[in-house]
């Protein structure tokens, strides 16, 4: 992960930042492959997303911190189900991983998906199972009622 956010820097959370990110790192590439890779290990081994609510499973693998750019790590594991209403303060960077081929995460397949600051929603994976790892600048979020 810290190569990622190294790369990420202090860029702005937009579009163009995604677009960079499916460029350089997307679905096709070995870093989206590794990262997949041990999501899936860590799932399957019982650390990463440990805790689970309203039928989401989830777990911070890293809280904010220097050495990520300020960024935190989360993951979630989801399966044909919308989550809790929130509001990215800073900004919101996913790494959609499909676990069923036909998954998607807020309308959107394998990559990544950026969301800017002060942007909200209720994340939503539709037609199968999918992790997400969402980097969270300063580890904010707020959830809505």
């Amino acid at each position: 992960m810290h190569d990622v956010t190294r790369q990420i820097g202090d860029r702005a959370l937009d579009t163009p930042l995604q677009t960079w990110l499916n460029q350089e790192l997307g679905a096709d590439s070995p870093t989206y492959r590794q990262l997949k890779a041990a999501c899936e290990q860590g799932v399957a081994e019982g650390w990463l997303c440990q805790r689970e609510g309203g039928g989401i499973k989830y777990g911070r693998i890293f809280k904010p911190d220097d050495a990520l750019h300020g960024f935190s790590v989360d993951v979630v594991d989801m399966n044909t189900l919308a989550g809790p209403h929130h509001a990215h303060p800073l900004g919101e960077i996913d790494l959609i991983m499909p676990l069923d081929d036909t998954a998607t995460f807020d309308g959107r397949g394998a990559g990544w998906l950026v969301y800017g600051p002060g942007s909200a929603h209720s994340p939503t994976v539709a037609a199968g199972r999918a992790l997400v790892l969402y980097l969270l600048p300063k580890g904010r979020i707020e959830f809505t009622q």
